[in-house]
């Protein structure tokens, strides 16, 4: 009995998407030739080439419809074996129109549409409302199904009776189109809004639900579905997007419907016949004549429908997925693969061919994610089932690589999907995933998105732990693992990690196995034994990498949170999750006290491994050591840490040391006083040590390295618990201020002595202001603390001249946090007693501190190689550095510590040093133009004047603007012009007074006496033309005035124009910068009014604007309606007054008054513009035109600068005329994050000292 199987057997009846042949084939054929000059508004024109060439090579043009009439007569007679659906009633005979007393041409009402729209009723009820309509008339009944899928579509036009009696499907589809809605581009499926959310899902549950309830009715009547396939298929033709989108739903989910029916045909066939082969065998008494009969009557009859419905199949398949397979629109791609991803499911032994299957390979190539996310999930559906992988080992073999190449798509969650998929074809297909392949997926457990890499690490964890440590399974339940299998696990674990070398922190891999071996990982008992076993077979990298195992699991079960850097889309844990999260806390609290001593105590004299294990206690449940009476433990735990503290030296090893010691001393615990008498002991004998070593220092002349090494080691201890700690009543600072000053004075002591040194006395000073700052202080001790701090500050000016990079270093930083914690900030806030202790910083002291700056921040570092060797990774952490110290600085200029005049000395480096400390200056830039718009315009101006006068002295002013240094000037003019944002009307003083300012400078000195040469700042005109994109078309005119008023009184007149004179000029021209006719920077083009401007035509800077814009995902501005717009458009350029209409109308916002415009002609003033004869003037004409084309790259990176800086100003400093607003409105969009995001690093890289990050504060 034939059925729907798979093509690959010669044997077997062929697949019913192959079976049709002959005149069978053309009508599959929908009407494509019909559909290339549809007039629409909403059309894609790439479409005709691609889709129609195809179905008229593949089809030869004939018309589904048209087959359909051929094939009436074939109806009446014995039915053969077909593969097509033939329509019994023909739809453009006679006897459809069955003339229920109906004469009206008007269409039913939209009944349908409402209903499924409002998603209110239920669709079984909705579609035997329907099917009784459909039964009292047919002909009502199916226009108004047709006309469902029409007002679906968003079209407002109706097919009538009249239409559909007297025209063709292509006719209908024509005149639909010219009634379709052109003025928006939505349509049902795509319209936003709470009334559309659900239309989809509606609209898929109507078309399933009426081919089930059709399933032994109208299905197989001819004409309802026949007819309904071929407008489908006709309609999925279109060139109208949302003919063509939203029948290709409709097809696909009916097909979809088809294929669930055809496979329950099948399973009717099968028990059909395995009830007549148990008739047929019985004995000749107990057989049944009329039995047989039945069976073979019915299953003629299943024979007939199953064909019926493969004639539907391949129509739909032929007719619709062929094509939109590979449709422009990416959604309809992704329909058509999703649906025959389905269909392979569920019908696999009719559509799981390799010719099908190649639809779905080709498409992993997709360029749009939503595509490749829907091939990867349709073959998840396939390679889930190890019955269906046999059948996909061809597809496997030549797809293979691109699956696993996709482990590295861009997009992260195709990756996802992707390894995924690689991970039941591991399960599923032994041996198909070579170790290369393998290995390509490795790397990915160390991947910054947390899915990502959790995904990779369960495929780690199939591929290389499951085999060697598979759980049994006993009477259906989980067997514990045994600890064998346990140590097998970590040794696996140790052996990937450090044999890998992928990665120098186990905490990422840890993360990454979390959720699929998390149970394992928990297993702290089997990790402690390895740990604690005397012949545990483990060399030193390994002990230490299991030690940060251990300690990155018990951080993960108890914080529940990934590492640093590792991106998770989840905001909290579910009240399950924080129940598992609290019992794992206590149970690892619980079996570590007490082995924690033993740890300390095995791996004491590894600095390595004892910083991480003293980390441990941040993770503790401490309240544990009383209720649980772990007293003795904790006792045990203090003589390990005091062990370890006078051991080491290391920083990493204090540190921890001293903040594990502090989460101790909390008064609330029992054990507080315990926990306060060893620290007090510790303390007390590391200040004795360094007292009587100090007293060694000071009274001998010499001291030896071990004396030298224990003194440094002792200062680093107290200092490192100065940090945490209160030590004040040790009185640590007149010792160490006396060390220091002895340094200072005679320079005899060693440079590793001094920097322990003078971070005790800065937390002295710190801890001082806290005791003073919480209650009232008396002036007397205001006083003296205020003289601690001001002679630690001469102190610390001293250093900065010292021989010792390191000692400057580390004074300019302390110097920078004092100077910014005794500013006029700290009364703010009700805390004005402390008004005494506000220093500031003379003169002197700020011109070091600049200096400093300039000596050890800008400057030009090596070049990086690989950033794997040891002077890469030197390199990277000396620009840490350098950035942190550039990160104080600027908090003193911005909170008014230095005078914001020094703000030149970091601005000028604003270009040259873009790439290591650009995010500091730019914020720095805009925080001061908060502060003081006007002073921050004169501080870019002073910027650009110093480093042309510095250039100027050492090269002299003989060819100065053709030097590389003077281009590098350009270059940051142009980066400050673009800082001041397209607000024109808000800067327009601003620029103004700058330009005034330039000019003053360039003409502020005269030539030599007697030579006719140009006077020597002349040539700054140049970096001044940088800024005419941001001025008015009104300014332009005034400044070239002011020039002309200025090049008066100079007393040498040239013979020949000044190029810098002329460049300036050029740039003031009107026909040069059109931002005054557009401010908002769109350009004019030639295109019609609703496109938008295409890149090729941007002339000058402000178009770039709105491409960072477009980048920075901000929506465009919506087309303006406003009668002054659009009579302001036409002034935008020459092209359309050169070929627009013969009278064009010239309108201008603000006129140019007579005197204005005949100066602005008069040859007199534009004697040296209009001179061409000038040396070099086509050159510098030929940079000026490349400048501005560099304008639109530099704008991209500085469009974030602008706008969060134009936030907090005020709008109210000008009248703002119609095209300013829009501006305005335009800069709403711009979403806040764009550079929060970026500049929250700041305080990770500028070390704050216990002081509130400036640079960050806002979002703290």
């Amino acid at each position: 009995m034939p059925t729907l199987r798979s093509s690959s057997s010669p044997s077997s009846v062929s697949s019913p998407l192959r079976r049709a042949s002959g005149g069978g084939q053309r009508v599959l054929s929908a009407s494509s030739s019909s559909s290339v000059n549809m007039p629409c508004g909403d059309r894609d024109s790439d479409q005709t080439a691609e889709g129609d060439s195809d179905s008229l090579s593949a089809d030869e043009g004939s018309d589904f419809e048209d087959s359909l009439r051929h094939s009436v007569k074939k109806r009446a007679a014995k039915r053969p074996l077909r593969t097509t659906p033939v329509a019994k009633h023909p739809k453009k005979g006679p006897r459809m129109v069955r003339g229920h007393g109906q004469k009206g041409s008007e269409p039913p009402t939209s009944d349908l549409f409402d209903a499924v729209k409002a998603a209110k009723s239920d669709m079984q009820s909705l579609v035997d409302e329907w099917l009784d309509s459909y039964k009292q008339d047919q002909d009502a009944g199916f226009l108004e199904l047709i006309n469902f899928f029409i007002r679906s579509c968003g079209c407002k036009g109706n097919v009538t009776s009249e239409m559909f009696k007297k025209m063709s499907n292509s006719e209908i589809i024509r005149h639909l189109t010219e009634q379709f809605n052109e003025d928006s581009g939505e349509y049902p499926l795509t319209a936003p809004g709470p009334s559309w959310k659900k239309f989809q899902g509606s609209f898929c549950e109507f078309v399933k639900t009426l081919v089930y309830q059709c399933q032994y009715s109208l299905l197989y009547d001819g004409f309802p579905m026949d007819n309904l396939i071929s407008l489908l298929t006709g309609l999925s033709d279109s060139q109208v997007r949302a003919f063509r989108h939203t029948s290709t739903l409709a097809a696909m989910k009916l097909m979809t419907s088809l294929v669930r029916v055809a496979l329950q045909l099948s399973l009717h066939k099968d028990n059909n016949q395995r009830q007549y082969e148990a008739e047929r065998n019985k004995g000749p008494g107990h057989r049944a004549p009329e039995r047989l009969e039945s069976l073979l009557e019915k299953r003629k009859e299943l024979q007939e429908h199953q064909e019926e419905i493969e004639g539907m199949m391949n129509a739909l398949f032929r007719g619709v997925f062929v094509h939109r397979y590979r449709d422009i629109l990416p959604e309809i791609r992704a329909i058509c693969i999703e649906e025959i991803g389905s269909w392979m499911q569920s019908y696999s032994t009719s559509f799981l061919t390799d010719s099908y299957l190649k639809y779905i390979g080709w498409t992993l190539h997709d360029k749009h994610r939503e595509v490749r996310l829907k091939c990867l999930k349709a073959l998840k559906g396939l390679y889930g089932s190890r019955d269906l992988t046999a059948r996909l080992e061809l597809f496997t073999s030549r797809f293979k690589d691109r699956m696993v190449s996709m482990v590295m798509d861009r997009e992260y969650d195709v990756a996802v999907e992707a390894v995924k998929l690689l991970i039941l074809i591991l399960k599923n297909m032994e041996g198909v995933l070579t170790d290369a392949d393998c290995e390509g997926i490795y790397p990915v457990v160390y991947a910054s998105n947390r899915a990502l890499a959790s995904a990779a690490g369960e495929f780690l964890y199939w591929k290389l732990f499951y085999p060697e440590c598979e759980t049994k399974m006993v009477s259906g339940r989980e067997r514990r693992r045994s600890p064998r299998a346990q140590r097998t696990f970590f040794h696996l674990l140790l052996s990937f990690f450090v044999e890998s070398e992928l990665h120098n922190h186990a905490a990422y891999l840890v993360d990454s196995l979390w959720d699929c071996a998390g149970s394992q990982l928990k297993d702290w008992e089997s990790l402690t034994s390895l740990l604690l076993e005397k012949d545990q077979n483990l060399d030193d990298v390994q002990e230490s990498t299991l030690i940060e195992i251990l300690v990155s699991s018990v951080r993960q079960a108890s914080e529940g949170h990934p590492p640093v850097g590792r991106i998770t889309g989840r905001k909290g844990l579910t009240p399950k999750e924080r129940k598992i999260q609290a019992d794992d806390k206590v149970k690892l609290t619980e079996h570590l006290i007490p082995l924690l001593p033993q740890l300390l105590a095995k791996f004491s004299a590894d600095a390595e491994k004892v910083a991480p294990l003293l980390q441990l206690l941040n993770y503790f449940d401490l309240n544990i050591y009383c209720t649980r009476r772990l007293e003795k433990h904790l006792e045990l735990f203090l003589q390990q840490l005091q062990e370890v503290v006078v051991k080491h030296a290391e920083p990493t090893v204090l540190e921890a040391g001293a903040h594990a010691l502090y989460l101790l001393c909390n008064p609330e615990f029992t054990f507080f006083g315990r926990v306060d008498f060893a620290r007090s002991q510790l303390v007390d004998l590391l200040s004795d040590r360094f007292q009587q070593e100090l007293e060694e220092l000071l009274q001998s002349s010499f001291l030896d390295e071990d004396e030298v090494y224990s003194l440094a080691a002792t200062l680093k201890r107290l200092s490192a618990f100065y940090n945490a700690h209160d030590l004040t009543r040790w009185e640590l600072y007149e010792p160490c201020f006396r060390l220091l000053r002895k340094a200072v004075d005679t320079g005899e002591v060693p440079q590793q002595v001094m920097l322990p040194a003078l971070t005790l006395v800065y937390f002295s000073i710190l801890w001082t202001l806290t005791h003073l700052s919480g209650s009232g202080a008396s002036q007397k001790q205001l006083l003296s603390l205020k003289d601690r701090m001001v002679a630690f500050c001469e102190l610390c000016q001293s250093c900065l001249s010292d021989v010792a990079s390191e000692i400057q270093e580390q004074a300019f930083v302390l110097l920078s946090d004092l100077l910014l914690i005794f500013s006029p900030q700290m009364i703010v806030g009700g805390r004005d007693f402390l008004r005494p202790l506000v220093f500031f910083p003379e003169a002197t002291l700020q011109s070091e501190l600049a200096s400093f700056l300039m000596d050890h921040v800008f400057i030009q570092p090596g070049e990086l190689g690989s950033g794997h060797s040891q002077e890469d990774h030197l390199q990277i952490e000396q620009l840490h550095q350098r950035r942190r110290l550039l990160a104080g600085f600027c908090k003193l200029l911005l909170y008014g510590v230095l005078e914001m005049d020094a703000a030149s000395d970091v601005f000028k480096h604003y270009n040259k040093f873009y790439g290591d400390y650009g995010d500091i200056i730019k914020e720095t830039l805009t925080r001061a133009r908060q502060i003081d718009r006007s002073h921050c315009s004169r501080i870019l101006l002073l910027s650009l004047k110093q480093l042309y006068t510095e250039l100027l002295q050492e090269q002299g002013p003989q060819g100065l603007n053709e030097l590389p240094a003077f281009s590098e000037m350009r270059d940051l003019a142009r980066r400050f012009a673009l800082s001041f944002g397209p607000q024109q009307l808000q800067n327009r003083d601003l620029v103004v007074t700058l330009h005034k300012e330039g000019i003053k400078f360039s003409l502020s000195e005269s030539p030599p006496t007697g030579s006719s040469g140009q006077p020597p700042n002349l040539a700054f005109l140049e970096l001044l033309a940088e800024f005419s994109p941001r001025l008015f078309h009104q300014d332009k005119q005034l400044l070239l005035s002011y020039l002309e008023k200025c090049l008066q009184r100079v007393s040498q007149a040239p013979d020949c124009p000044w190029g810098p004179v002329t460049t300036y000029c050029h740039s003031l021209s009107p026909v040069e910068n059109t931002v005054e006719a557009n401010p908002q920077g769109y350009p004019r083009s030639k295109k019609r009014r609703t496109e938008g401007p295409s890149r090729q035509q941007r002339e000058d800077i402000s178009s770039s604007q709105e491409e960072s814009l477009q980048l920075n995902s901000i929506p465009p501005t919506p087309t303006l309606t406003s009668t002054a717009i659009k009579r302001r458009q036409p002034l935008g350029g020459l092209e359309e007054m050169e070929e627009g209409s013969p009278e064009p109308e010239l309108v201008q916002s603000q006129p140019l008054s007579g005197n204005q415009r005949s100066r602005l002609l008069s040859p007199q003033h534009f004697r040296t513009l209009l001179n061409r004869s000038g040396p070099g003037l086509g050159n510098r004409l030929t940079r000026l035109s490349l400048m501005e084309e560099d304008e639109e790259e530099i704008q991209s990176e500085l469009s974030e600068e602008w706008q969060d800086t134009d936030k907090h100003s005020s709008s109210s400093e000008h009248g703002l005329d119609l095209l300013d607003s829009t501006e305005m409105n335009l800069e709403v969009s711009v979403p806040k994050n764009t550079v929060d995001s970026r500049l929250r690093g700041l305080c990770v890289l500028g070390r704050c000292w216990q002081v509130t990050c400036v640079l960050c504060s806002r979002w703290k």
